[in-house]
């Protein structure tokens, strides 16, 4: 169901899907959109119901990045880039499991998205560009650190400096994606693997994300092992059951 302009949502078996949907404009982010999807994400990172996000586009594309034509605006006013710093921040510190499935283009602030993302799973035929310098616009720090975290100083100025779109197989090589699918097997490995990860312990995922993510210390981390002590008896007991676990933890 659209809950704002240019999105969609879906829930199903704990994993909920937001698809970015304005397909004349190849899924181009309005300021409107990014001002709307932090407001977006703050509802599903407290719905127990909701384990894992997939963030995807509408029409065959992920993300054409944001509306050039509204881009020259936000410069003009000097905010060229705030919304959309916000918005991948709200993406990144969701606090459960967020998968990218990237069908078409993934293209400068489309790109952003992704990265915000955990994971960034892709169809063969998905190109990838960061684009700033075809603009003017002097990437946002969190985001060219995100990219360097990601790929690796090299890899992230050749992105930069050259604005120029690669295809899937260059961007599973350089880690900018994690797995590379046929279009046709895409949709079925993405929540294939989201049902695995809402079927496990959410305590798990969610202490390993902020660990990984680097926003646990030493106790924050003593209090995620005390609480896994409630967690544990049943995880041993559904293994030495065979059967599925029933884990009560929720965010």
């Amino acid at each position: 169901m659209q809950i704002s302009d240019g999105f969609d949502l879906s829930i199903d078996d704990h994993v909920a899907t937001l698809r970015i949907n304005r397909p004349g404009k190849r899924n181009a982010m309005s300021v409107a959109m990014w001002r709307a999807l932090p407001g977006l994400l703050a509802p599903l990172a407290g719905d127990p119901g909701v384990r894992v996000l997939v963030l995807t586009g509408a029409g065959g594309t992920f993300c054409s990045g944001a509306d050039i034509s509204e881009v020259a605006g936000l410069s003009a006013e000097g905010d060229d880039t705030g919304l959309t710093v916000a918005a991948e921040r709200a993406l990144a510190g969701f606090p459960k499991p967020v998968i990218a499935m990237i069908e078409g283009f993934c293209v400068g602030g489309g790109c952003q998205l992704a990265l915000a993302c955990d994971l960034r799973l892709a169809a063969e035929d998905a190109r990838f560009g960061i684009t700033p310098a075809r603009l003017g616009i002097v990437y946002p720090l969190s985001s060219t650190r995100r990219l360097v975290d990601v790929v690796g100083p090299s890899t992230a100025k050749l992105l930069l400096y050259s604005a120029e779109l690669v295809d899937a197989g260059r961007a599973l090589r350089t880690g900018l994606v994690d797995e590379v699918l046929p279009r046709e097997g895409l949709r079925e490995r993405v929540y294939g693997l989201a049902r695995t990860m809402a079927g496990n312990s959410q305590l798990t995922l969610a202490a390993t994300k902020e660990v990984v993510d680097g926003r646990a210390d030493e106790a924050r981390f003593r209090e995620w092992q005390k609480k896994s002590r409630e967690e544990v008896p049943e995880g041993v007991a559904a293994f030495l059951e065979r059967r599925p676990p029933r884990f009560t933890w929720s965010s």
